[in-house]
């Protein structure tokens, strides 16, 4: 098995050699592994600085988007590219912590053992997060709307944290900001979803890249669509004659 730890990045020319550092340290002893790095159209020196980075780092890939697309679409750049049966996700601002992902992994293998071949997702659980009260207070807000509209027993679906099979990701529909979805949209295609909690930290370098605001009118939307799909998903049981 092969790991593959994808990490979308705009504008965080700051934040990468630290953060590389640290996944390796964090997955050096789980074998073959794969570190993806998608610039999604950044205007600072990111790009260059990820093929700077490449010497020192033999497992780094670096993909680029010629104009910013949006971190979903960043995401599924790295994992459509990705040569790993397993990946890992995080934000790649430094508040996700890759040393929780060797116990995510276990956590999948655990699943594994009954998924019936549909496929697992561990999902990150930032019970204490390091951010601003408004911006902790939003996300609260927005998780329990989410909860109670799409039943996806999933208390922190904004956590850029995941670990999942390639294969069940490449089954799930795609649009702009699915990511925020993705506990909702595995569930869709029958497959089993655990959260795990995992360790937070405050950003220190750089700023967001993203409004609370914005992604508010933009989750109203969205949440909308994936209620439409649950509607209308289907998880047949096949056998074979």
């Amino acid at each position: 098995m092969k790991l593959s730890i994808v990490v979308p990045v705009h504008n965080e020319n700051e934040n990468l050699r630290p953060l590389i550092e640290e996944i390796e340290s964090a997955v050096a002893g789980l074998g073959k592994h794969e570190i993806v790095y998608v610039d999604d159209g950044s205007s600072d020196d990111t790009l260059s600085r990820l093929g700077a980075l490449k010497a020192s780092f033999p497992a780094l890939r670096v993909l680029y988007h010629i104009r910013c697309c949006g971190q979903s679409t960043a995401l599924r750049t790295g994992i459509k590219a990705a040569n790993g049966e397993v990946i890992v996700t995080l934000d790649g601002d430094g508040q996700n912590d890759p040393a929780n992902i060797p116990a995510m992994l276990e956590a999948w293998r655990e699943l594994k053992k009954a998924d019936q071949g549909r496929g697992a997702l561990i999902a990150g659980y930032r019970r204490n997060r390091k951010d601003t009260g408004w911006r902790k207070f939003s996300s609260r807000f927005a998780n329990r709307i989410r909860a109670a509209l799409l039943g996806d027993a999933t208390p922190d679906t904004g956590c850029g944290l995941k670990l999942f099979d390639r294969s069940l990701f490449l089954e799930l529909p795609y649009f702009d900001h699915m990511h925020r979805f993705l506990p909702a949209l595995a569930q869709r295609a029958g497959a089993k979803v655990v959260s795990v909690e995992v360790n937070h930290r405050p950003r220190t370098l750089g700023i967001s890249k993203y409004g609370t605001w914005h992604r508010l009118w933009v989750g109203i939307w969205d949440l909308m669509g994936v209620m439409w799909l649950q509607r209308r998903a289907h998880v047949p049981e096949v056998e074979e004659v």
